[in-house]
């Protein structure tokens, strides 16, 4: 059984889906404070197998230790706060539940003895990078107290792998997920203002947004708009079943980039969800935000050498399935 963390989110949910079509039985624990339980119904409509859920939160260890005392073999830690604009204004919280929730699960593990973990980081630990694309031994300058948190449990598990052999641990660190599953049945389905491209976009598309704002045309960029690495969520949640099958054979903390190793701009990604939607769609240059880069994409060579993955889905498909999830899901899960 595997033990997923924050399964019923955006990436959660996909990589559930693929857990169960692979033979896998899965184990959620999610609190729902960002995600709804009819997303775990769809994951189940999908794989045509069922899910065992707990509803709690990482910070609580009697819940922790619930979820352990099932048959776990293996745990994928996505369970966290992830808005680098709301982190700066609740530290408290991310701090608790990103490293503290960490730090909670680590010991709940022990105490079961479960020593397989994936766990989801982000690009964010990178900062501005001084170079693209971003290798993973590129030096760490997490610029929000969210790129902190992911930082900081990051060196927890680097430390733990260091002080106790038997732990097996892969550390991702995600670029930009977006799209949706194929089936139009789960996707991204952000409360209130999405923080992120992509599902700005698509309210766009679908009338729920007036037009997109585009912050800066003046970078160096062919198009002057700024260049970012979007990876496919199916793309993402195949990296993590590769991950999982990677904890057998290793026996040192595994850190990986998941992206594409290309980047598009907002150009490029507004054109290519035009042609998903089949209509033109409104925007208004705005000035810079403080704090973007004009571009960032990954080396994602480690992935394909250490996991065999590569990420296979292009820009329109990202579009493509994003498009259809809105247009059938107007109102996300509700």
């Amino acid at each position: 059984m595997i033990l997923v963390t924050g399964g019923a989110g955006y990436i959660g949910s996909h990589i559930c889906v693929q857990l169960l079509q692979a033979g896998h039985e899965v184990l959620v624990l999610d609190n729902f404070s960002n995600s709804k339980p009819e997303a775990l119904r769809r994951v189940e409509c999908i794989a045509g197998k069922k899910i065992h859920l707990l509803e709690g939160d990482i910070r609580d260890s009697t819940i922790l230790d619930r979820a352990l005392s099932h048959p776990v073999r293996a745990v994928i830690h996505l369970a966290g706060l992830k808005a680098v604009g709301e982190s700066v204004n609740k530290p408290v919280d991310y701090y608790s539940v990103n490293v503290t929730g960490t730090l909670n699960l680590i010991q709940a593990m022990q105490r079961h003895q479960v020593y397989q973990l994936v766990f989801s980081s982000s690009a964010t630990v990178y900062g501005t990078p001084e170079t693209v694309p971003i290798k993973e031994d590129t030096p760490l300058h997490p610029e929000s107290p969210y790129g902190r948190s992911k930082w900081m449990a990051e060196q927890i598990l680097h430390d733990l792998s260091l002080s106790v052999a038997n732990w097996k641990i892969v550390v991702l660190r995600y670029f930009n997920p977006v799209g949706a599953h194929p089936s139009g049945l789960i996707g991204e389905d952000p409360s209130g203002v999405p923080n992120n491209l992509m599902p700005y976009i698509s309210q766009v598309a679908s009338g729920k947004r007036p037009l997109l704002q585009i912050y800066g045309n003046d970078y160096p960029t062919p198009d002057g708009t700024g260049i970012r690495d979007y990876i496919h969520v199916e793309d993402l949640a195949a990296g993590h079943l590769a991950a999982l099958t990677a904890l057998k054979h290793s026996n040192e903390l595994l850190t990986i980039n998941l992206g594409t190793g290309h980047g598009h701009s907002v150009m490029e990604v507004l054109n290519a969800y035009e042609s998903a939607c089949g209509s033109k769609l409104s925007y208004q240059i705005s000035a810079r935000r403080p704090g973007d880069v004009a571009f960032y994409w990954a080396d994602p060579s480690q992935a394909t050498k250490i996991l065999g993955w590569t990420a296979r889905k292009d820009l329109q498909s990202m579009c493509n399935d994003s498009w259809r999830w809105q247009k059938l899901n107007p109102n996300g899960f509700c």
